[in-house]
C-alpha cells in the first residue's frame, strides 16, 4: 500500500517543484524506497526537471482530459503513461501545457473531484512506496483532485509575509475535502523553504512556529542557487555536498518518521 503525498501551496515560487522531485529523489537514492512522481501542473517544470521529453506516449494531460470527458480508463492505460528517470532513481507521469484546459472539462464531469484518485488506483499504485504530487499553485479542480487523493499533505512556504498570509485559504479547502470528501487527509507537515538571515526571514519562522506549532517541520530548507543548478542540470541535490543538499536529506528522514 502506497502512502500519497501531495506537494501543495496556492502560491508560486515556494519551491513546491523542487521539494518533490529531490524528496522524491532521496527517498528512492538514500532509503531505497519505490517512488512516483506525479506532475499535475500545466507548467510542467516537474517533467522538465525529470529530464521528460514528448515521446509519443500519453502524459498526465491525456489521462485526465479522457477521464473528464466520460471515458473509462484502465490501470494499463496508465502504466502507458510512466516513465523513469535515471538520475533521481524514481518512475514519474510528465504533464504539459494542454492540462491548463482541464479546468473547463472537469466543472462538469461527473465525480470531477475523484478523477486523479481514479488515475492513480490501487492496480497503479500498489508497486510504490510512495506516490508524490507536485501540485499548481491553485486552489482549483486540480488541487482539490489531489487532495482527494492523497494521503498526506507537504505544504512549502517561503519564509516572507505574503507567503504566509495565503495559508489560510489552503487550510480552509484541506478542512473541506477532509470533512466532504476524503477523511483520511492528514498534514505532513509545513515545510519553510528560501530561508535566510534577513530579519524577515526569522519573523516569518516565528510566525509559522507560533500559529501552527508542531506542523511546522524541523527541517527547513535554505535559499540557494544550488537549487535553480539542480533543476537546470537535472541532478538531485541530495548527491550532492552542499548545504540545500544536505537539508533535503534531513527533510526525507522527518517525512520518513512521521509517515
Amino acid at each position: 500500500m502506497s502512502t500519497i503525498i501531495a506537494v501543495s501551496n496556492q502560491k508560486g515560487g515556494v519551491s513546491k517543484t523542487t521539494t518533490a522531485y529531490n524528496l522524491g529523489a532521496c527517498l528512492a537514492i538514500h532509503h531505497k524506497k519505490n517512488v512516483l512522481l506525479a506532475d499535475i501542473d500545466p507548467q510542467a517544470n516537474l517533467s522538465e526537471y525529470l529530464g521528460y521529453e514528448p515521446d509519443g506516449q500519453p502524459t498526465m494531460t491525456q489521462l485526465i482530459l479522457t477521464t473528464s470527458m466520460g471515458n473509462a480508463i484502465t490501470p494499463n492505460m496508465v502504466k502507458a503513461a510512466i516513465r523513469h528517470s535515471d538520475s533521481a532513481n524514481t518512475d514519474y507521469i510528465p504533464s504539459d501545457i494542454n492540462l491548463a484546459s482541464s479546468e473547463t472539462l472537469m466543472s462538469t464531469a461527473i465525480s470531477r473531484e475523484t478523477i486523479l484518485k481514479r488515475i492513480l488506483s490501487d492496480e497503479v499504485t500498489n508497486r510504490y512506496d510512495y506516490v508524490i504530487i507536485d501540485c499548481l499553485p491553485s486552489l482549483g479542480s486540480l488541487l482539490i483532485n489531489a487532495l482527494t487523493a492523497a494521503d498526506l499533505v507537504l505544504i512549502p512556504v517561503q519564509t516572507q509575509k505574503f507567503s504566509l498570509d495565503g495559508l489560510q485559504a489552503l487550510e480552509a479547502l484541506f478542512q473541506q475535502i477532509k470533512t466532504a470528501i476524503n477523511p483520511k487527509l492528514e498534514y505532513l507537515g509545513i515545510l519553510p523553504t528560501m530561508v535566510d538571515r534577513t530579519k524577515i526571514s526569522r519573523s516569518a519562522l516565528a510566525t509559522l512556529s507560533e500559529r501552527y506549532g508542531e506542523k511546522v517541520l524541523d527541517t527547513y530548507i535554505s535559499k540557494s542557487v544550488e537549487a535553480a543548478k539542480s533543476a537546470e542540470n537535472r541532478v538531485p541535490l541530495c548527491i550532492t555536498d552542499c548545504k540545500i543538499g544536505m537539508e533535503y536529506i534531513e527533510l526525507t528522514k522527518e517525512v520518513l518518521k512521521r509517515c
